[in-house]
């Protein structure tokens, strides 16, 4: 298949490297210098070069945010029979986007990152492939994530966002507030160190991406979750209430118990 990638971030860089073996694979990037690197892969210049590629699937792979505004750019170069996809983190206003197009489309989410994940060996990693995709472009991402062994989910728009809400805008939330709270410790304990390694993850990811993950119309919600509980358990401490907080850690086991 011929497929063409834009954007050669971090996402977008491991699908090249995973595709050009078995498919022939062109790439862009704004930035020049970052497509250098590819072998074996076209590497595209001017967008108008796509009209000979005559690519099958185009994966929109650019900075979070900035998908429709890409979408729109690069679809004017494309075949009527390209399928459209991306593999948007959050995808309020995607779905919108594919709605005015009579082109087919897939869009997906690899749900982990090449900062934490080890891409050498996924298959404890999640993917979720919208169920509204065309089942070509649906079967393509199935075989993709299968010879990876990833977990395959299949979610509606609406479904996924609320999916990601409470994955990843939850823990990048709590992440947050550790981070806002910490001073220097001259003789940090295990868990202090392992929640700073996590911080300094999160926080090496492109800002764009943190904010429109944070941005998701329903990470409110979670975050109001987030604050009843520390409200709860503020309650708890300041009363010194030793029976409520073994009732409280005890529901805390239960709800992490697999």
């Amino acid at each position: 298949m011929r497929i063409f990638i834009l954007g050669t971030g971090r996402m977008g860089a491991w699908l090249t490297e995973e595709l050009f073996l078995e498919h022939e694979v062109a790439v862009h990037d704004a930035d020049i210098e970052r497509m250098k690197y590819f072998i074996k892969v076209k590497r595209i210049i001017d967008l108008a070069e796509l009209g000979d590629f005559r690519p099958e699937i185009f994966i929109n792979c650019v900075t979070l945010g900035s998908t429709v505004e890409a979408f729109e750019r690069v679809v004017p170069f494309l075949p009527e029979t390209c399928i459209l996809s991306d593999i948007a983190s959050v995808k309020a206003g995607i779905a919108s986007y594919y709605a005015g197009q009579r082109r087919p489309f897939v869009s997906s989410h690899p749900m982990f990152g090449p900062t934490f994940a080890n891409i050498r060996d996924l298959h404890d990693e999640s993917a979720v492939i919208i169920s509204d995709s065309c089942e070509q472009g649906k079967d393509f991402f199935r075989r993709l994530y299968g010879k990876l062994r990833i977990r395959i989910l299949e979610e509606s728009f609406d479904e996924h966002d609320r999916t990601v809400a409470y994955s990843l805008a939850t823990p990048f939330a709590s992440t947050m507030v550790f981070a806002a709270c910490m001073k220097k410790q001259d003789a940090p304990g295990t868990n202090y160190k392992r929640h700073m390694a996590i911080a300094k993850g999160l926080l090496s990811e492109d800002d764009r991406l943190l904010s429109e993950i944070m941005f998701n119309p329903h990470t409110t919600r979670q975050l109001e979750l987030i604050n009843s509980q520390l409200a709860y358990l503020s309650h708890i401490i300041r009363d010194k209430d030793y029976d409520e907080m073994t009732k409280f850690l005890a529901r805390l086991r239960e709800n992490i118990a697999t």
